[in-house]
């Protein structure tokens, strides 16, 4: 059996046997259910219904609000305005909204006033504008001389079909379907590179603290280490991952199980009449989303990932071996995590908006963003060769910077009491044979 793979099963062993290996394993997932479980439950709570106290000197307002669960309103337009203000101050009402005479309604609407003594909700205030600006533009309309529903008739909503050259209809949301699937396994690619990069970064800091390194150097090369170091974690990823996938797949059918129940026999026909009604926009969302390339999507998920680790877990290899504690390697890993972020923002505000342009073709190239940047360009249709060259450029990167790296990681690795910086790396990187 070959150094290397003596170091692989070492180091796939001593990460599986860790006990917090062994408990983030296999608790995560319960975590993870149980934050979303709670996340439902609270959001299903409905807040106390909170009064709202309208004083309308105009008389022509207060019918247009309508109370919600969260907001009722109460006419209080005979009490005196300063009585209310002292209500709200003892917490009888939320908030009086005051609606003064003006003899304009120019002079009106810049003279309503709310008094409340917490700040309201953006979309509350927003909710309340409208409904007075409604009321007055249908007024102004009056006044005019203007009919407002003749307006309101002429009034054009413009609603543009999309259709293929081949004659098939499409819908205007499946980008969003796309972008969703896309940045789901870009973001999962950035997380497991940062998450198993600082494990290789960690188990390198303490072997070289320990003085085990020194025993272990004497055996097999720096580069067959680190290598080692490298795939043996990446194997302890994939199981863990696999773990995370079976026990969440177990979730979701216990959950379907118990909570999956028949709804009641109204609520079935309205959403029956509904599905009816939008049948047709299912059907071509149907369509739409077998037609996306989820086998090669989940190929290039793979690879992409195994490029994408390996190129970092380099780094942070090297990093790891340069520094005493993981303390002083926060310095070094600023410049590693910004492409990676790069790559996220790059794929949600780029990649959308114009998936073929040329900032998004450009970063799905660059080795340090593309495994993010091309995955969330692949749903929208990407050449084949272009997803070829991206993987070829990614993993020809990856043996250049793995020589470099090796290279910071041999003399790094019996490197003591002093702390690294760029320009001694960039010398290690020079001088060493």
């Amino acid at each position: 059996m070959s150094a290397l793979t003596l170091i692989i099963k070492r180091e796939f062993i001593a990460k599986v046997r860790n006990k917090s290996f062994i408990v983030m394993t296999f608790l995560s997932p319960l975590i993870f259910a149980g934050i979303a479980l709670l996340i439902g439950y609270l959001g299903s709570l409905k807040a106390d219904q909170k009064t709202i106290a309208i004083h309308d000197e105009t008389g022509l307002f207060f019918h247009d609000f309508k109370a919600d669960d969260e907001h009722r309103f109460a006419d209080y337009s005979q009490t005196d305005v300063k009585t209310l203000q002292d209500s709200v101050g003892g917490h009888a009402y939320e908030g009086v909204l005051v609606i003064p005479k003006a003899a304009s309604n120019a002079e009106l609407q810049q003279s309503i006033v709310y008094y409340s003594d917490e700040d309201p909700g953006i979309m509350f205030m927003e909710n309340i504008e409208d409904v007075i600006a409604r009321r007055l533009t249908k007024d102004n309309y009056l006044k005019s001389g203007l009919d407002s529903l003749k307006i309101q008739q002429a009034n054009a909503d413009v609603s543009i079909k999309l259709k293929k050259s081949s004659g098939e209809d499409s819908i205007k949301g499946i980008n969003w379907l796309k972008i969703t699937l896309g940045g789901l396994f870009g973001y999962l690619i950035m997380m497991f590179i940062i998450i198993y990069g600082n494990m290789v970064m960690r188990s390198v800091i303490e072997e070289k603290t320990n003085r085990i390194i020194e025993i272990i150097i004497s055996s097999v090369k720096p580069f067959q280490l680190m290598m080692g170091k490298i795939i043996g974690t990446s194997l302890a990823g994939v199981l863990q991952f696999s773990i995370w996938a079976i026990i969440g797949l177990v979730i979701m059918a216990v959950a379907t199980s118990l909570f999956g129940v028949d709804m009641p026999s109204a609520q079935a026909s309205t959403q029956a009449m509904a599905m009816a009604e939008n049948s047709g926009t299912i059907q071509v969302l149907i369509r739409e989303a077998g037609n996306l390339p989820i086998i090669t999507m989940i190929v290039s998920f793979i690879i992409f990932f195994v490029g994408g680790y390996f190129l970092y877990s380099s780094l942070y290899a090297a990093i790891g071996a340069a520094v005493d504690n993981e303390t002083d390697s926060q310095q070094f890993l600023l410049p590693i995590m910004l492409p990676l972020i790069l790559g996220v923002y790059i794929g949600f505000f780029t990649v959308i908006n114009d998936p073929h342009g040329g900032v998004a073709t450009t970063f799905s190239f660059i080795p340090l963003t593309s495994p993010i940047v091309m995955l969330m360009r692949i749903p929208f249709g990407v050449p084949w060769w272009q997803i070829v060259l991206s993987m070829a450029i990614l993993f020809a990167t990856f043996l250049g910077v793995v020589w470099f790296a090796a290279k910071i990681y041999r003399i790094g690795i019996l490197m003591y009491g002093k702390k690294p910086t760029w320009k001694e790396m960039f010398k290690w990187m020079r001088y060493s044979n």
